[in-house]
């Protein structure tokens, strides 16, 4: 037997080897497979390596001499790995290799390091406090803690949901476990859907667990030096905390204990390119394969899961109580009262002079902040856009400036950018319309983001400090780990800012929360934006109140909808009940399985033809087979273009995922000239 291996050291050139297979080697010769991590000899030192290829003899006659090498003088790191990749790839409809490539970047981040088998963690060591102090745990936290121990220990499957109000203590259920599998010998995963927290997760984990406990953050922030130190704790099997996003959970663990997923139910977690991986969907899948606890924890869980618990698929817990402080009062301001909107954005495009723009401000958030400001409180602004505002439009001949890459419209931003949050294409404001020539003057910009809200906070409070926080911020990654300490250190009064302020974060002097436009995002057309809409109002409400017992949120809104009655974290298992009522009526998850087929192509007509000729084959199979499947398209996205490459997708209904799979692996893709793409739960 011989096989090809590529180097995890950087190498570029790929190596062949050449395995003498001696008596009782059978076992270890079957866990040979493509996609294995394995270390081999090479000039007296063993290196990492991933298996790509698999040959019973060769075909030709080199022209170099083969190292031999005994079965057993490859160290297979996890036995269990490359079956567990297939298991995966089979589900999201790719080659094993697909996955692997993913590590590729890994792979070429480590150039000319030599990673060997016998590591040292001197450099390693964290900057904890000089003694470990821990919680006392309350007893719904012990309760949880108590629960998981066993399945540790023993290496139990064992899926459970925690539902923990914001602030009721959940970090400190993860940190108990997380310790506790280190002590057994063994590894843990902990996950959660963005990597500025999988920053500050690191951070708090190597300040408050002991001094020699082993920490590391792999994701795209993590640098060569760290990425080469988790190898070689891979390596060596030396018990490690892994902190992420996605990456973690394709790593080769062999002495894996423990699954930690923060947030649960974040649709962060689902990648954006294609294959949109869903780290929740893996992770669980991991966890059965390899009979190790995962813990699912959200102040606001996913239907799903919710359901999954309730028909007791999951065990299910709570923490009820917060820590310190009380759940804030909630109270709903209607944006709208006498007049429209649009008037009131007219008039001050045509006379910004005359008019304060403080009508994005009711009164009622408006003396709200007024009053927290003077008793030196601090205060969140969340608004779910960022730029200056949604469009610039004409306002003589309605011409909207697009995006010429996308379908979308360029967003204006501070000093007269016009950008596309797609294609990251941008141009300098106009003078004039090109469709008919009018001055920039008769421009106008529609909608809000958080840059013009900063300016409407900083008119209409000048004495307050005001900084912003977003994805535009939150990339120049020094400038915002600086405004978050800043605010937590309260050198800032008010942060605007977007869903990265929602989750995770504990301020413990803010006392008030304003919601811009709750009802911003409710009406997407997907079956889960209620859910979504809901999960993100609760989490940013519960930054307010986490020290205080007087604290409140003051939701404005375009239009009333029932939703807005389940803001409180005490109702959200209601709004569950309620939205389960609905999704069972419609066949939607997690009822029926839903999938989604997306087609690609530079050339709209042939992109076209082939969402055709992919449906009439769809519908074929479904008939013939006779399945109790739903299709619906082929239809345009929302964006249906993005870098000059065109979309459609076709929505699958089905009681199981299996005949989905099935459905797409049917289908001719040679046939072809667009490329395909098969999703599995895909999300908004």
């Amino acid at each position: 037997m011989y096989i090809t291996i590529k180097l995890l050291n950087g190498f570029h050139k790929s190596l062949l080897y050449k395995i003498n297979e001696l008596p009782n080697q059978e076992n270890t010769l079957k866990c040979i497979a493509v996609g294995s991590f394995v270390s081999v000899p090479l000039k007296n030192k063993y290196y990492s390596a991933i298996i790509i290829a698999i040959h019973e003899k060769l075909l030709y006659t080199p022209s170099f001499n083969i190292k031999e090498i005994e079965a057993k003088s490859i160290k297979l790191l996890d036995m269990q790995y490359y079956p567990f990749l297939k298991k995966v790839s089979a589900y999201y409809c790719i080659n094993p290799m697909t996955i692997i490539k993913r590590m590729e970047y890994f792979v070429a981040q480590q150039k000319n390091i030599s990673i060997q088998i016998a590591p040292t963690f001197e450099s390693e060591k964290t900057t904890a406090l000089d003694s470990y102090d821990p919680v006392l745990l309350t007893n719904e936290q012990n309760k949880v803690y108590q629960a998981h121990k066993e399945p540790i220990n023993n290496n139990v499957f064992f899926p459970s949901l925690l539902h923990g109000i914001t602030g009721s203590g959940k970090t400190e259920v993860y940190k108990k476990l997380l310790l506790h599998c280190l002590s057994q010998k063994k590894s843990a995963i902990f996950l959660v859907p963005e990597v500025n927290l999988a920053l500050q997760f690191e951070s708090i984990f190597k300040n408050q667990m002991p001094q020699e406990t082993v920490i590391f953050g792999f994701h795209s922030a993590s640098n060569t030096p760290t990425k080469k130190a988790l190898w070689q704790a891979i390596t060596s099997e030396t018990p490690c905390i892994i902190i992420g996003v996605h990456l973690p959970t394709l790593l080769p663990l062999k002495n894996l204990g423990l699954i930690i997923i923060d947030e649960e139910h974040d649709i962060g977690y689902q990648e954006k390119k294609h294959p949109k991986i869903h780290t929740k969907e893996i992770a669980l899948m991991r966890a059965q394969y390899y009979n190790i606890p995962i813990l699912l924890g959200s102040a606001t869980p996913s239907i799903g899961s919710l359901y999954q618990a309730k028909q007791k698929k999951y065990a299910f817990f709570s923490l009820t109580k917060r820590f310190s402080g009380a759940l804030p009062t909630i109270r709903i301001a209607p944006l709208i009262n006498q007049k429209s909107l649009q008037k009131k954005e007219s008039s001050l495009q045509t006379n910004k002079k005359k008019s304060r723009p403080y009508f994005w401000l009711t009164n009622e958030l408006f003396f709200a902040i007024k009053d927290r400001l003077e008793s030196n409180e601090q205060i969140i602004i969340f608004l779910n856009r960022r730029g200056h505002s949604f469009f610039v439009q004409c306002g003589s001949c309605s011409f909207v400036f697009n995006c010429i890459n996308c379908s979308v419209s360029l967003t204006p931003h501070d000093e007269s950018i016009l950008s596309c949050h797609y294609c990251n294409s941008s141009k300098k404001e106009p003078a004039q319309c090109p469709e008919c020539s009018a001055k920039k003057s008769k421009f106008i910009k529609k909608g809000i983001g958080t840059q013009q809200l900063v300016t409407i906070l900083k008119e209409a409070f000048p004495a307050a400090r005001i900084a912003r926080a977003d994805k535009d911020s939150s990339q120049k990654k020094i400038k915002w780990k600086q405004t978050i300490q800043d605010f937590y250190n309260g050198d800032l009064d008010i942060l605007v800012g977007t869903q990265t302020i929602t989750k995770g974060y504990h301020f413990p002097k803010v006392t008030l929360v304003g919601i811009i436009w709750a009802d911003l995002n409710l009406n997407t057309p997907f079956y889960n934006a209620q859910e979504t809409c809901l999960q993100q109002l609760v989490q940013v409400a519960g930054r307010a109140g986490r020290q205080s017992t007087n604290s409140l949120v003051i939701v404005q809104t375009m239009q009333a909808s029932p939703l807005f009655n389940y803001l409180s974290e005490k109702n959200y298992l209601q709004f569950y009940q309620k939205e389960l009522e609905n999704r069972r009526m419609l066949d939607y998850p997690p009822f029926h399985r839903w999938t989604a087929i997306e087609l690609r192509n530079g050339h709209e007509k042939k992109l076209i033809d082939d969402a055709k000729k992919v449906t009439l084959s769809l519908k074929s199979y479904i008939n013939k087979n006779n399945l109790t499947l739903r299709l619906l398209g082929p239809s345009k996205p929302l964006i249906h273009k993005v870098k000059q490459t065109y979309s459609r997708i076709i929505y699958l209904k089905s009681p199981t995922m299996q005949s989905c799979i099935s459905l797409f692996n049917s289908i001719d893709k040679s046939a072809l000239t667009s490329l395909i793409f098969f999703t599995p739960n895909p999300l908004q």
